[in-house]
């Protein structure tokens, strides 16, 4: 049976389209059951107030909510120059050897690691070995370390995919390597740059394997990056496990996707203003 190609173009677009609409409707399922579910438990004493624990989950997330953000926080203040930095590098200046090879093999095997093994390296690093003991600080490193290479891999491949043509260019008009870097490389990566970057956002916010060793899970109120903390994730998997408070489970969980989306559209915001600044724009 013979297929001309425009009815397989036809049949190539509509699976296309299906994969796309399954994708986006089990995406709307999702968050319309969390967000329905919880935000009817929302309200002032739940978000201003700390868990009190006990099998009704008493109390709110007010002290979840700080460590979530502090540990972001800190997580991207270190993650996001190192990766780019190691990006920019590895294209850009290393030489294609076999040495620089086995690094972008490494790093890609790092990326598959599981995270509770991430998890019990920086409990024996960071806990026991630099003394920060269960904290945000040693939460944050651990995430650092196993978001950098997801990060490093998204940010080469963006600016591998900015044309040869433009740092051409740039170097014809007498700007420097550095300068075509900043000025013309970059600001062209920028969108494949956000896009990996967000997705550690999301991966940071969402994960709590390797920070229940680090953090300890304390519900207490931070007072500093060296105080334990109990990031949303993992205080959504408390209450669903360890307590008849469901209801307050989803209610987290809802506040947890409204975080990201704020994120998300906070640094999609931020990108294009850093790309209309770079490019010389106002």
């Amino acid at each position: 049976m013979n297929i001309s190609a425009k009815m397989t173009q036809r049949i190539a677009w509509s699976l296309i389209w299906v994969a796309a609409i399954i994708a986006v409707a089990a995406l709307v399922v999702i968050v319309g059951y969390v967000l329905g579910k919880g935000l009817g438990t929302i309200d002032f004493e739940f978000l201003f107030t700390t868990p009190r624990g006990g099998l009704s989950g008493e109390g709110g997330i007010s002290s979840t909510i700080v460590s979530t953000v502090l540990l972001l926080g800190i997580t991207m203040i270190i993650l996001i120059p190192l990766g780019i930095g190691t990006s920019i590098y590895l294209s850009e200046y290393a030489p294609d050897n076999k040495l620089t090879t086995i690094v972008r093999y490494n790093i890609e095997l790092l990326a598959g690691v599981p995270s509770i093994v991430f998890g019990l390296f920086g409990f024996a690093i960071f806990v026991l070995a630099l003394h920060f003991n269960y904290s945000i600080l040693s939460g944050a490193l651990t995430l650092v370390c196993l978001l950098l290479p997801f990060l490093v891999r998204s940010t080469e491949e963006a600016i591998k995919a900015v044309p040869l043509s433009l740092r051409e260019a740039s170097l014809a008009l007498g700007a420097t390597k550095w300068q075509t870097i900043i000025r013309v490389v970059l600001p062209a990566a920028v969108p494949g740059i956000i896009t990996g970057i967000i997705l550690c956002v999301g991966r940071a916010v969402a994960e709590s394997a390797c920070l229940y060793v680090t953090m300890g899970g304390s519900s207490a109120m931070p007072t500093s990056i060296f105080s334990g903390g109990r990031t949303m994730a993992v205080h959504v998997f408390y209450l669903a496990m360890e307590t008849n408070a469901m209801d307050k489970a989803l209610a987290t969980g809802a506040v947890l996707v409204m975080l990201i989306i704020i994120v998300n559209l906070g640094t999609r915001w931020l990108s294009g203003y850093l790309q209309k600044r770079m490019m010389g724009g106002v």
